[in-house]
């Protein structure tokens, strides 16, 4: 079985936990329906029609064992000893409370993520309603599962360049990278040499290392950073690309952080691996002309963090589905009007009128008008143009 690297070691915790598996500070009833129900999240049985089928990794387990535990021991407090017993009105005053603030997290402040909460309650209640053959009510029904916009800065270009001059050596090729990829840590430290093709331009992140899906994606600005990198280390094929553990790059960074980033509203006193993620995205959504081919590169399933994006940049809206030209940039448009022209006499020159027609319609040459005057010139060179072209 191929290695794959766990920086966040859920993998590891999860089997310690199934070692005696313990739910602390909970009562027995509590305890042995929480143990049950990781067990048959382990296997991806009981699990509601409207969920994902199959089993859940370790590091959903994780979440679902740690936040599920949480709520049962609040709902305790509130003299709810079994929580089969537990009222819709219970839960709504508890998670109301963790929103308001009323109930803080150990830093003294109001819950961000309480949606989260919600929704592994939810499927914690309905995996209940599924094993009991008696028919029980869903209290989880008008839970508001909305969760709250997460809070973070972004850095700008420059940002980036001055980060990037204070690294070290080893350090420049991987944060290259982590920018233009736009790659979860745990998908970049997963990186090995033969992940790369076309000369260190594209990169295969692997499904078995990702999140969400595997994808094929294009680099743009590190290819040579990368190259060279892999070149100096004599990086093999089944290499790793990283070299440092998460851990020990965030060390570096955030060092780097408190030199360089001295702008009030970024106050990166924790800068890390994976704040270069959401910087990465704020910097490709205006470039990109489709929201889907976004959502590919930064491996999402749902256009949630796109639209979040937008409105954190002042964009709301400025993102756009009808232009169509993904997969091939200015230049490579540019090089086929430039092998038309070296190819033209091996056509009649009413076929290549056609072609030029045709490429213009499928690129969408009105959008740039500097492509549009130089498909227009070679058109113009022309004697006989397509009837439907007015130049």
């Amino acid at each position: 079985m191929e290695e794959i690297i766990d920086p966040y070691n859920h993998k590891k915790r999860l089997e310690n936990w199934q070692k005696d598996k313990q739910i602390k500070n909970t009562s027995k009833i509590n305890e042995k329906l929480i143990i049950k129900f990781i067990d048959d999240m382990t296997i991806g049985v009981n699990i509601s029609k409207a969920s994902k089928k199959g089993a859940r990794s370790p590091t959903r387990l994780n979440t679902l064992r740690q936040r599920l535990a949480f709520v049962i021991r609040e709902l305790e407090k509130r003299k709810i000893k079994d929580v089969r017993k537990t009222t819709a009105k219970d839960l709504h005053k508890l998670f109301e409370d963790m929103r308001s603030g009323v109930l803080k997290t150990r830093k003294g402040t109001p819950y961000k993520s309480t949606g989260d909460y919600i929704k592994v309650f939810k499927a914690f209640w309905h995996w209940h309603m599924k094993i009991n053959k008696e028919k029980i009510e869903d209290i989880t029904s008008d839970l508001d599962t909305r969760g709250e916009k997460p809070k973070f800065v972004y850095l700008t270009e420059e940002d980036f360049n001055n980060i990037l001059n204070k690294a070290s050596a080893d350090l420049k090729p991987i944060i290259s990278l982590a920018f233009d990829s736009g790659m979860r840590v745990t998908e970049l430290v997963n990186i090995k040499i033969s992940d790369f093709s076309k000369d260190f331009k594209e990169l295969n992140i692997r499904e078995e290392t990702s999140k969400t899906f595997g994808r094929k994606i294009k680099l743009m600005m590190c290819s040579d950073q990368i190259k060279e990198y892999s070149k100096g280390l004599s990086l093999r094929s089944n290499d790793f690309l990283v070299q440092k553990t998460p851990a020990m790059i965030n060390k570096e960074l955030r060092k780097i952080g408190k030199e360089v980033l001295k702008s009030e509203q970024i106050k990166f006193k924790n800068l890390s691996l994976y704040d270069f993620r959401h910087s990465s995205a704020c910097f490709w959504l205006p470039r990109y002309k489709s929201e889907s081919a976004l959502k590919y590169r930064f491996g999402w399933k749902k256009s949630d963090m796109i639209h979040y994006y937008t409105e954190l940049l002042g964009m709301k809206d400025t993102i756009t589905d009808d232009d169509l030209y993904l997969d091939i940039t200015k230049a490579e448009l540019e090089k086929e009007i430039d092998k038309l022209k070296k190819e033209q006499k091996k056509f009649s020159k009413e076929n290549i009128n056609k072609m030029v027609f045709e490429m213009m319609k499928e690129h969408l040459w009105k959008k740039d008008p500097e492509l549009k005057n130089k498909v227009l010139t070679f058109g113009s060179s022309m004697k006989k143009k397509p009837d439907h072209i007015k130049i």
